[in-house]
């Protein structure tokens, strides 16, 4: 095999290698910034969440760091598939740019629920009443959603997203952000659960964006990644009761009431 056809053999290959890096890479910059702005911040269930500016920034760099590892493969499959345009650079990044805009919208909506609970003021929300309960009753509903069809046919896409790229082909770079976005509205459809039990235990504690991070990655990208959401199911539901009835003896749990003082779920608000 002479050079020239030995570099057409080795370059998309060769592509493929360095876009999986520099995702990679993206990532590891947002988990470095998202563990510098969020030190010292209250990591426990009922956090505040700042201003909508604030929120949006670390949101959307937390989404990058949490998401694109699993996401990778995705993005992989259809930067091979756009390499016939003329353009697949920027059609690749405009695709990433439309899942993480799908992330940053359900942020948003998250931000707008909270500030409704706030404004509420609900006195079942104290960790000291019905705090523990409200917290578990959401990590055992999302147990729930593990094993319902809906769920099984988002992780199905994520995890084979081919069909999708065949059939919904759209060109340009508008269309690879419109197929982001679609992507995006499957692996929300898949993770909205999971993002549930990150709210309900500590949306700013780097160690639960780290478990379910890992959580995301292993359902998406592992071989036996259906058998995991599975699993995974009886773990939340069992980690539910457990947060209901015994929160403080759950590791890596920061229980609000002696964080701050008071026992109200909610933090005082930052000004960031």
């Amino acid at each position: 095999m002479d050079a020239h056809a030995a570099s057409r053999v080795g370059g998309p290959a060769q592509r493929g290698t360095l876009l999986v890096g520099v995702l990679l890479l993206v990532a590891l910059a947002a988990w470095i910034v998202t563990i510098d702005r969020m030190t010292g911040m209250d990591a426990g269930p009922g956090t505040a969440l700042g201003g909508l500016g604030w929120f949006t920034g670390v949101w959307v760099t937390m989404m990058a760091a949490m998401m694109l590892p699993s996401t990778a493969p995705a993005v992989l499959l259809f930067s091979r598939t756009a390499a016939r345009s003329a353009r697949p650079a920027p059609a690749t990044a405009a695709f990433v740019g439309g899942y993480l805009a799908v992330w940053t919208a359900f942020g948003l909506v998250a931000y707008g629920l909270y500030r409704a609970i706030v404004a509420l003021d609900p006195p079942v929300m104290a960790w000291d009443r019905g705090g523990p309960w409200i917290a578990g009753g959401a990590v055992a509903l999302a147990g729930l959603y593990q094993l319902s069809p809906l769920k099984r046919v988002c992780l199905r896409h994520c995890r084979s997203p081919l069909h999708f790229l065949l059939a919904r082909w759209h060109p340009g770079p508008t269309g690879a952000l419109r197929m982001g976005a679609e992507h995006g509205a499957w692996c929300a459809g898949c993770c909205w659960a999971l993002m549930l039990v990150l709210f309900a235990v500590g949306v700013m504690s780097i160690l639960w964006m780290a478990v379910v991070a890992l959580i995301v990655l292993a359902e998406k990208v592992l071989p036996p990644g259906e058998r995991i959401a599975r699993a995974l199911a009886v773990a939340l539901l069992a980690f539910g009761v457990w947060i209901a009835v015994a929160p403080g003896s759950v590791p890596g749990l920061t229980d609000p009431a002696a964080a701050s003082g008071g026992g109200m779920m909610q933090a005082p608000m930052m000004d960031q």
